[in-house]
């Protein structure tokens, strides 16, 4: 019984809290809030007499968010700025969304009054089509204006979003999406890339190309293309340099390491003697024996087979446009092979579990230095990775 007493209190405080979160909403001026609160709950049940205090907020929110929105509306009108024609079609466009939102519960009943809920619709069509009408019209002229006359690459992307709004709210505007396209195309940020070896080492041909994929790196920058092959026709803005200043590599190494094993081991069993000599009996007759134990010993000896690479490299980033160097990061990376096997003289049964698992273990073939180098070097790629995603070429 006190358990579901315990629930039915939840699922009351629970009802109240939402209905204070939708009222504090409200009070606060956060009416898009309070009605998108109202309308989840109105929208599991709207019948539902716990219910109705949604009812009476959706129809208070409605109607001062309303009258809010028109007001501003005519204020941004009355102005006259161009600029502010995106403003008042956004607002059209939302006040016509939330009356659709609402229409699919009426009639939403208030019992206490007996009465509905009274929302003023109204029908924003024309406002849309005539606001969409002159902001297309804005969008296209300040964004041709600025493809025409820009000064940098920031007025290029500045025109390429206009035209993907415009293309966005109306779609096949004029010749909206080939200008697009040559606005993004002026405002890319071209960077062309080197690689260069300092050391004495052959960088793997394979690493090499790895290293220089960047569409393999999943770099999502919209404003900057980079080129390992730099195409004549382009002019670049920025060249990024990675120099490969130390390649180090270990010789090849195997140590050996000897452990004395010892261990005490059943060896079968002795019989008890009486006092008499005899073999002596349990309560059951059967005759008495002790284990048996004997020490054993093995020399058990490890080998380790011990290579390493180290790279050390620069990635630095130069602006073209005057050769100064604008950033440069140290990257590093190591690579480490290491096998371990084992062999043994005298009694194996001395070793451990983990002791006899090498055993079956043997040498194996050292990584050739090039593929040191390209172990290594998959560090590196993340590294690289890293440092071109942490700089901001705009």
């Amino acid at each position: 019984m006190k358990k579901y007493l315990l629930v039915i209190t939840l699922i009351i405080l629970t009802a109240c809290g939402g209905v204070k979160k939708t009222q504090e909403a409200l009070n606060s001026g956060n009416y898009i809030t309070a009605m998108n609160k109202a309308i989840k709950e109105l929208s599991d049940n709207k019948t539902k007499k716990g219910h109705q205090k949604y009812v009476l907020l959706l129809e208070e929110a409605f109607t001062k968010n309303k009258q809010r929105e028109l007001e501003k509306v005519s204020f941004l009108e009355k102005d006259g700025n161009p600029a502010n024609l995106e403003g008042i079609y956004t607002t059209y466009v939302q006040l016509k969304k939330l009356q659709n939102r609402i229409k699919p519960l009426l009639p939403l009943p208030i019992y206490d009054e007996n009465r509905n809920a009274s929302f003023s619709f109204k029908n924003y069509d024309s406002q849309i089509i005539q606001t969409k009408t002159e902001l297309s019209e804005y969008l296209y002229a300040n964004a041709t204006d600025l493809l025409k006359n820009a000064a940098n690459k920031y007025d290029y992307r500045q025109a390429y979003d206009d035209y993907k709004y415009l293309n966005e709210i109306n779609p096949g505007y004029y010749n909206t999406v080939a200008k697009m396209d040559e606005a993004y195309q002026k405002g890319l940020d071209y960077v062309k890339i080197e690689l260069r070896n300092d050391t004495q080492q052959i960088i793997p041909e394979r690493l090499e190309e790895e290293l220089l994929d960047f569409n393999a790196y999943g770099i999502n920058n919209f404003w900057t293309q980079f080129h390992t092959n730099p195409v004549k026709s382009v002019k670049y803005d920025y060249a990024m340099n990675l120099d490969f200043r130390e390649i180090n590599i270990s010789p090849e190494q195997t140590n050996e390491k000897q452990i004395i094993k010892e261990k005490q081991i059943r060896d079968g069993y002795d019989y008890v003697l009486d006092s008499k000599g005899n073999v002596a009996k349990d309560s059951l007759g059967n005759d008495i024996k002790v284990d048996k134990f004997k020490t054993v010993k093995c020399s058990f000896y490890q080998f380790t087979q011990f290579k390493t690479a180290q790279i050390g490299a620069k990635v630095s980033f130069t602006d073209l446009q005057n050769g100064q160097e604008i950033n440069s990061y140290p990257i590093a990376s190591e690579f480490i092979f290491e096998h371990i096997y084992a062999n043994y003289s005298g009694d194996r049964r001395a070793l451990e579990n983990d002791l006899i698992a090498l055993l079956d273990l043997a040498a194996v073939p050292f990584p050739s230095n090039e593929q040191m180098v390209y172990d290594a070097g998959e560090d590196l790629k993340a590294r690289l990775k890293n440092v071109v995603q942490r700089h901001n070429f705009n």
